[in-house]
This record gives structure tokens, sequence and C-alpha cells, in this order.
């Protein structure tokens, strides 16, 4: 009987496993249902289309995803390489020609040994994995056919079919001269108290949320920004879905100056540390992983451009030279519970003979879902061949996004590249371009451990 491991999705992800594994001498069966039926936002028959921007992001090594792309490249990743020989002037950001980029990895596969590419949907998937190993990367806008059939496989509690995530700030760049911690009506100063003695009170004290209190002028001047801010635009089933279930925060501020005082922005229960009263208005950050580096916008799902993002929120007193790990999203995004279902090799731990990889496992980006797609073929090529699974060691970014996705705990909401998901350094450094060339140091360290 022949021996193939199937790969479903001809998209990013799909493309790097499927050569890693023919690389290895093993047969693959990849699935790819253009151009018989196309996604809502897909348009070309090529395999490895790059839908959105063509922009991989900063080739710097102090930028995480910098550091993923040079991860990968010593891996000898083919998605990688073939962006490299495509690019475009982007300064110090890797971009392709899109077109050029998906046709050479479509002509690279179709004249690869040990690769059958197969043009037809996948609609069921119990003979497939009657057959052997199978990895499904189908990305955020998987087909109704076969989300049914993951319902099936993982329960329909643990697929979500749209993402509305807020932005998710770095610690260490929170102005502590302005923010404080505290949880609503714990921290608010009693009538009687002295200020002085209340002060001392809070001062030490570290709850689940970080607030940033604004006065009047503060907080009108950031609602003028928001109203007025360039937004993404989405498509019409977009459009359809998220707004029944999510509110982006620049809609609701649209509907009245006082909205936001009255909503996510509520002051009631708070008291500003510098001045002794409750603020005019007062924005949360909820802490976001267990090591308390990184901290969400509570309330603040969005839809304005990323740059809007930056801009606009960094006029949140106490946020003025914020770091965004990640910047909010709202749009269709199909995406597994994956710490329930998936481990750190992106296999099911259920059924050991079905992985995942690329945006519906959770990470976020282009490199980062080739990323996922390079550790599921490497694990689903020693599964094949009775070796040892490998785990990526948690201070690469390659690891650190199969942890997050496998052991995240509390509510999963997709994760791109960031320092933010790696281990700390030991010593406070101050410097950002210094401490993130120290984790980029460590990081590749680390995964020359894994590939000697």
């Amino acid at each position: 009987m022949e021996k193939y491991i199937t790969v479903i999705g001809g998209g990013l992800a799909g493309c790097e496993a499927a050569y890693q594994i023919a690389k290895a001498g093993i047969n693959v069966k990849l699935y790819e249902m253009k151009p018989s039926k196309f996604s809502p936002a897909h348009t070309n028959t090529n395999l490895a289309e790059v839908v959105c921007s063509n922009s991989f992001k900063s080739n710097l090594h102090t930028n995480a995803c910098g550091l993923l792309k040079e991860e990968l490249r010593m891996l000898d990743s083919l998605l990688i390489k073939i962006a490299d020989e495509t690019s475009v002037p982007a300064g110090q950001a890797l971009a392709v020609d899109r077109e050029i980029f998906a046709q050479k990895v479509t002509q690279v596969l179709e004249n690869t040994k040990n690769i059958q590419i197969i043009r037809e949907e996948v609609t069921n998937l119990e003979n497939l994995l009657q057959n052997g190993i199978v990895i499904i990367a189908t990305g955020p806008l998987t087909s109704n056919s076969l989300s049914e059939e993951i319902i099936k496989l993982t329960g329909k509690e643990k697929l979500s079919f749209y993402d509305a995530a807020a932005p998710i700030i770095e610690k260490d760049s929170i102005d502590f001269s302005i923010a404080f911690y505290g949880n609503r009506y714990e921290q608010e100063r009693g009538k009687e108290e002295p200020i002085e003695e209340w002060k001392n009170r809070n001062k030490e004290q570290e709850a689940s949320y970080i607030n940033l209190p604004m006065n009047q002028d503060e907080y009108e001047n950031f609602w003028q920004e928001l109203v007025n801010a360039e937004v993404v635009e989405l498509h019409e089933f977009e459009k359809r879905e998220i707004f029944e279930g999510c509110m982006p925060i620049e809609v609701m501020a649209k509907r009245g100056k006082d909205t936001l005082r009255f909503g996510p922005l509520k002051p009631v229960g708070f008291t500003d540390l510098r001045t002794g009263k409750r603020p005019y208005a007062l924005v949360q950050l909820r802490q976001d992983n267990q090591e308390g580096s990184l901290y969400n916008m509570v309330g603040f799902q969005t839809n304005l451009k990323f740059g809007e993002q930056k801009r606009v929120f960094s006029l949140i007193p106490g946020l003025e030279q914020a770091e965004f790990m990640k910047y909010g999203v709202m749009h269709r995004n199909t995406f597994l519970n994956s710490p329930k279902l998936l481990n750190a090799t992106y296999q099911m731990k259920e059924i050991p003979n079905l992985y995942f990889a690329g945006q519906i496992t959770g990470v976020e980006g282009y490199v980062e879902s080739i990323s996922s797609g390079m550790v599921a073929a490497i694990n689903a090529i020693r599964q094949s061949t009775e070796k040892q699974a490998i785990i990526f060691p948690k201070e690469t970014i390659i690891g650190a996004l199969a942890n997050y996705i496998s052991s995240y705990e509390g509510d999963f909401e997709p994760m791109n590249a960031n320092f933010g998901i790696l281990p700390p350094l030991l010593e406070k450094i101050k410097d950002k371009k210094v401490k993130y060339g120290k984790l980029a140091d460590i990081a590749i360290q680390k995964l020359k451990t894994v590939i000697k």
C-alpha cells in the first residue's frame, strides 16, 4: 500500500508543509480546492496566494517577525527563500511581488518529486484519516463543508468563525507615573481616607487590571481623533458576521461623545492617583499572559488601520510610548480553540495522526503561518518515520508561537510573532533594541541545538 501524508490547503502553511515532507522523501497528496471553488477573498488559481498586504514585515534581527524569518531560513524554508527571491523595495521590510511569488511557489511544487497536487475540495476527513497522517492547513476562510467536518472531530464549541480582538501592549512600555493597578471599586478612595495613606495603600497593589485615567480635555481629544481615524474596509460577508457579534470601539464612539464614558471607558469605581478624584474617563488593560508582560485593551476591538491604532491609542495618557505587540483586528477568521485541542507540534491531542497548520491554529500572519506549516511537517515526518517529536524551544519565536497556541490559559485569541511571548530576560534592560537583540541572540543559539 502506498505510504503518503495528506496536506489539505494550498496556502502558505500547506505549501511549506508539503515541500518539507517531499524533501524528506515522503509522498505528499496536496489538496487545493481552487480553481473549482474559491473562498470569498481568493481570486488567483496559483498556490500560496497572498491575499492582503504583500508585506512579510520586518527583516530586522531586533524585530520578532524578522527573527522568525531568520529562524525559518535556518530550517531551509521554501517560502521564505522564494519571498527573498521575489522581493520588491520596501525599506527594512520583506515585501514580495505577490503574482510572481505565487507563480514561483506553484512551479516549484508542481515540479517537486513526491508531490501530487489534487485540485478538488475536501468534504470528508474520515477516509483520509484512515489512510495515514493528515495536515489541515485551510486558513481563516475554511470552506463550510470542511468546517463541518472539523466540527465533527473537535466539537462545535472549539471552532470560532470570526476574530474580534483588542490590541495587546507590552507592560514595560506603559508609563506608571500615570497608570496604576487596581480592580473596580477596590481602588476607589473613601471620602474620609487621608490622601497620602490612600496612595501608599495602592502604590504596590497588583491586580488583573492596569488603569489609565483621563481628564476631560484628554478624553475629548482622544474621542475626536478616534471617530475620524481611518478604518480597514471589510468584505460584505465579514460585515454581516462581525457586526452582529461585536461592535468596534470607533463605531461605538460615533454614537455620541459620552458613549464610551458609559461603556468600556467608564470611570466609576476608581480614583486617579494624581488628583485623588474620580477621573473623567478611564481605559483598562487586562493581563494577557501568565508572565504578566502583556496586557490587552479592554473593550477596544477595532477595525482601525494598524498605523491609526498606534497614532490614536498613543494619545491615551500612559500609552504615549506604548509598544503594541499585536494590533486589534476584526475580520472573518476561522480558528480552533487550539490550547484545548493541539500540542506544541500542532498535532491534535486526541487524534495523533491529525495535524493543523496556518491561521486556523490561531497564529496570525504570513510568516507565522509558514512557521506552523514547518513545525507540523517536521513532526509529521518524524511520526511517519517513527522518530521522537521535536518541541521547539520556547526561547525561539517558532517555539513560543507553538507554546502559545497549545498552552494558553484564558480566552484564546489569535497571536502574531512578538517578543512578549518569549520567556523574559533575567536582567532588566530598558533599551528595547538591546533587549530585543539579546532575545534574538538567545533564540538563534537555542534553534542551533535543535537542527545540529
